[in-house]
C-alpha cells in the first residue's frame, strides 16, 4: 500500500535475499496481521485457545518483520508482546467448544479442496495470454503459492490477467484461513437440554417456591440448561444463543439461595466467556441480579396480572368485554375450562389437532413466556381453555374454534402460555375465553391469572397524560408508528380492558454496548429471527409438539393476533 516505503527499506533485503523470500515476508506479515486482528476480540475475552494462537503467532510476526524491515521496532513490538502474554498466562482461562476444532479441520479440507479447484479454474481459464506452455505441476504449484500469496511461475501477457490471478487466489487463501480461525475460536454452543434429574429438582422447587414468579413454571423448557445453587435451594434455567448465556425470569427457589445460584451461573458465564443476560426477571428478581452480578437494568414492559375474587363484568370499565361475550355466546359459543389431566385421550387428541391446524408458520417461537410443548403427560396441573362451535360439529362434536392453554403459577395462579384461534372464527373469541377463565378460575382453586406482556407500556400509557414531556410524547410516538407493523400498543389496550394490576419486567445486561449482541440473541431465542439450520424435533427437547409457530403470551412485540390487531391489520 505504501510503495515508496516499500522501496527505501524493502529494497536493501530485495537486493540480498530471493525475490521469493521477500514475497513470501510481505504475504506473510500480511496474514499474520489479518490473524492477529481477528484474534483481539476472542484474546479479549480471554479464551484460551486464542491465546495460544496468539502466542504462536507473535513470534512469527517478530520473524517476519526482521525480514522485511531495515529497523525491527515492529518486531521488538511484538516480542514484548509475547513476553507478556507469557508472563500473564493464567489470565486466559475460556474455554472454547471441544467441538469446533474438528468443525474447524473439517472445513479447512473442504475449503481447501473447493479453492484448488476453483483455483485451477482461474489460472487456466485465460489461455491466450499465458506465456509459454506451463506444465499441469507448474500451473498447480501456482495455485498452491497463490493461496498464501506468493507468485509462482505461471506468467501472463497482460498485467491486468496476472492481478485478477493473483488477488483472486490471495483471497480464496484468505477467506479459507478466517474461516478456519473463526470455527476454532468461536463461543461454545452446548447442546441445551434439561436432563430428567434436573426436571424432576426444578419440579420440587416450583412445588415450594412457584409462586414467586409467573414465570417460573417455563423453566421447564428442555431446551433450556439448569445451574443449582450450591446448596440445591435455587436454580438458573438458562440458554445459550450466539455466545450470550440468557437466563429467563427469576431464579426459582429460596430467596436466601438466589444469590448462590446467581454466583454458579455467572462462574460459568466466566469459564466460557459468554455475554449474560437476564430477559424477563421481577423488581425483586432485577435487585438481586444487580447486586450479585453487577449487571444494569433496563424496564422492557409489563406483565398484566388479573385477580380473579376482583373481577367482573359489570360495570362501565368492562362494557367493550362484557359486550364482545355476549355477542360470542349469541353466536352460539360455549367454553369449556379444565385442568389438562382431566381431559380424555380423545379430546386432548383434538385440542392438539386443532392448536396444530392454527398455527402460521414452520418456526416454534418463545423461550422466556412459552412452555414449547403441549398435552405432555407430566404438565397435568396446566389449565386448557377451549371455544366450542355449535352447529359447527364434525362427528366427534362440535368444533374448537379457539383455545388458551395455561400454565401454573404455584398453588393458587395460572400464567397464560399459548393463545391460539381459528382465523375465520367470529371476533372477541379472546376477550370470551379469558372471561370465562377468571370466572372458572374460582372453581380451580385460581386466584390470580397472568396474561400477556405489554412491550414498553409505561411509555405508552405514561406518554398520553397532561404534562407529558417532548422526550416522553417522543418515544410514545415512535412505538405508534412501530404499532403499525408489530402488536404494541394493541397488545397493550387489549390487556388494559380486564382492568389488571400491572407488574413491570426489566432485561439486564452487562454493559450498553452487549445490547445489541443480546438483542439479537433474544430474538434468536424467541425465534422471530431464525439463523442456521433448522433444529430437528428430537433436538429441540420441546415434548409432543411439533415445530410451528406459537402464539405465546406476547414477550415480544409480535403477540397473540386480538381482535384489535385483526382490525389494524
Amino acid at each position: 500500500m505504501f510503495p515508496h516505503f516499500r522501496r527505501s527499506r524493502v529494497g536493501v533485503i530485495a537486493a540480498v535475499l530471493p525475490g521469493t523470500v521477500t514475497t513470501l515476508a510481505a504475504a506473510a506479515s500480511l496474514l499474520v496481521g489479518v490473524l492477529l486482528v481477528m484474534l483481539a476480540h476472542a484474546l479479549r475475552r480471554r479464551k484460551a485457545r486464542a491465546w495460544r494462537a496468539v502466542v504462536v503467532l507473535l513470534p512469527l510476526g517478530a520473524m517476519v518483520e526482521a525480514l522485511r524491515w531495515r529497523h525491527s521496532a515492529t518486531a521488538v513490538i511484538g516480542l514484548v508482546l509475547f513476553v507478556v502474554l507469557l508472563v500473564d498466562r493464567r489470565e486466559f482461562h475460556a474455554l472454547s467448544d471441544p467441538r469446533s476444532r474438528w468443525r474447524a479441520l473439517g472445513a479447512f479440507l473442504a475449503l481447501g479442496s473447493l479453492d484448488l479447484a476453483v483455483g485451477w479454474v482461474i489460472v487456466n481459464v485465460h489461455p491466450s495470454t499465458l506465456v509459454g506452455d506451463p506444465s499441469p505441476g507448474e500451473r498447480l504449484r501456482h495455485v498452491l503459492l497463490g493461496l498464501v500469496g506468493m507468485e509462482g511461475s505461471v506468467r501472463y501477457s497482460l498485467d491486468r490477467t496476472a492481478d485478477l490471478v493473483y488477488f483472486s487466489l490471495a483471497g480464496l487463501g484468505a477467506l479459507t484461513a478466517v474461516t478456519t480461525l473463526y470455527l476454532a475460536l468461536r463461543p461454545e454452543r452446548p447442546v441445551s437440554a434439561l436432563s430428567g434429574e434436573d426436571e424432576r429438582r426444578l419440579r420440587a422447587l416450583l412445588d415450594r417456591h412457584g409462586a414467586q414468579d409467573s414465570l417460573g413454571y417455563f423453566a421447564l423448557r428442555r431446551d433450556k440448561s439448569a445451574i443449582f445453587s450450591p446448596s440445591g435451594k435455587a436454580v438458573v434455567a438458562y440458554r445459550v444463543v450466539a455466545g450470550v448465556a440468557l437466563a429467563s425470569g427469576d431464579p426459582i427457589g429460596d430467596v436466601e439461595a438466589w444469590p448462590g445460584a446467581i454466583r454458579r451461573f455467572m462462574e460459568e458465564v466466566g469459564r466460557h466467556a459468554w455475554v449474560p443476560a437476564v430477559i424477563g426477571c421481577s423488581e425483586t428478581g432485577g435487585e438481586v441480579w444487580t447486586r450479585e452480578a453487577g449487571l444494569s437494568a433496563l424496564e422492557i414492559g409489563d406483565e398484566a396480572v388479573v385477580e380473579a375474587a376482583r373481577f367482573t363484568l359489570e360495570g362501565r370499565a368492562m362494557r367493550n368485554v362484557r359486550q364482545m361475550v355476549n355477542r360470542t355466546e349469541r353466536a352460539g359459543y360455549t367454553c369449556r375450562v379444565r385442568r389438562a389431566r382431566d381431559l380424555c385421550a380423545h379430546d386432548a387428541r383434538r385440542v392438539r389437532a386443532a392448536a396444530e391446524s392454527w398455527r402460521g408458520a414452520e418456526t416454534e417461537r418463545g423461550f422466556s413466556m412459552a412452555l414449547g410443548r403441549l398435552g405432555d403427560p407430566s404438565d397435568g396441573d396446566c389449565v386448557i381453555v377451549t371455544a366450542h362451535k355449535a352447529g359447527r360439529a364434525g362427528p366427534h362434536g362440535d368444533a374448537i374454534r379457539a383455545m388458551l392453554h395455561f400454565v401454573p403459577w404455584g398453588a393458587g395462579g395460572i400464567s397464560l402460555d399459548l393463545m391460539r384461534r381459528d382465523r375465520d372464527a367470529d371476533p372477541g373469541l379472546n376477550e370470551f375465553l379469558i372471561a370465562k377463565t377468571l370466572q372458572a378460575a374460582p372453581l380451580l382453586g385460581v386466584t390470580r391469572v397472568s396474561l400477556n406482556f405489554a412491550m414498553f407500556r409505561s411509555a405508552l400509557a405514561r406518554g398520553e397524560r397532561l404534562g407529558a414531556g417532548p422526550v416522553l410524547r417522543a418515544w410514545r410516538g415512535i412505538l405508534l408508528f412501530l404499532s403499525r407493523w408489530f402488536q404494541i400498543e394493541s397488545l397493550y389496550r387489549f390487556n388494559a380492558k380486564f382492568q389488571p394490576s400491572w407488574e413491570p419486567r426489566f432485561l439486564l445486561y452487562p454493559t450498553a454496548r452487549d445490547l445489541p449482541r443480546i438483542g439479537l440473541a433474544a430474538l434468536q431465542a424467541e425465534a422471530f429471527l431464525t439463523v442456521g439450520r433448522p433444529v430437528p424435533p428430537w433436538r429441540r427437547g420441546t415434548g409432543s409438539t411439533p415445530p410451528g409457530k406459537t402464539s405465546h403470551r406476547g414477550y415480544w412485540p409480535i403477540g397473540p393476533l386480538t381482535d384489535e390487531g385483526r382490525e389494524m391489520t
